[in-house]
């Protein structure tokens, strides 16, 4: 007979993710176990196994649940009344408030690759560009020359904002001299006007 589920099953699960991505985080993804994360986690192992049947279906639901959530906020945040240079500040700050006490997820993403079949890393790739996109698509907006087809920067010029983004965590602390809200607009601002050295 199924086991079902309980009342609250997406809340255990959502902190199970959370503790297995703290363990492969500060471990590593081969020295974490599985008898481990189930311990830290409280759980029984066979609970565990139940819902995630191998070491790399856990990491892949760590990083796609993580990144479902960025996307979703960041289609919440998308709102075409605002003038481009806004929304884009906007999206910048969403993915920033997103990071915040993610830094586990974000460092098993960063070295999941090994783990990860390639079909788990085909439907992460989808995922990703879909997040993507919601940046490129505005930055397109403010300025519709990177997709030139003889000069198609709009794609490194949207990456480099994510580098911006996606290593934050390595050196901001949040309760510094520089809040999120600065950083978004310092990013926001780096990028926008810098683009205009391209032309």
């Amino acid at each position: 007979m199924a086991r079902t589920r309980a009342s609250d099953f997406e809340e255990k699960q959502h902190s199970l993710l959370l503790t297995a991505a703290n363990v492969f985080a500060t471990q590593g993804m081969e020295k974490a176990s599985m008898s481990q994360i189930a311990s830290e986690a409280g759980v029984s192992k066979s609970l565990l196994y139940h819902y995630y049947p191998s070491k790399g279906a856990l990491i892949f639901a760590i990083i796609k649940t993580h990144l479902e959530e960025v996307d979703t906020g960041l289609e919440d945040a998308r709102d075409a009344a605002l003038p481009p240079r806004e929304q884009l500040e906007r999206l910048v700050m969403t993915v920033l408030e997103a990071y915040k006490g993610a830094d586990d997820q974000h460092k098993v993403q960063l070295n999941a690759g090994p783990a990860l079949s390639d079909d788990q890393k085909a439907e992460i790739t989808q995922i990703e560009r879909r997040i993507v996109k919601h940046f490129s698509d505005v930055i397109a907006r403010l300025h519709p020359h990177l997709n030139s087809p003889e000069r198609p920067l709009l794609m490194p010029v949207t990456m480099s904002l994510f580098g911006m983004m996606n290593w934050v965590y390595m050196w901001f602390r949040d309760g510094g001299k520089i809040s999120r809200d600065d950083y978004a607009r310092l990013a926001t601002t780096l990028l926008l006007d810098g683009i205009t050295g391209l032309r």
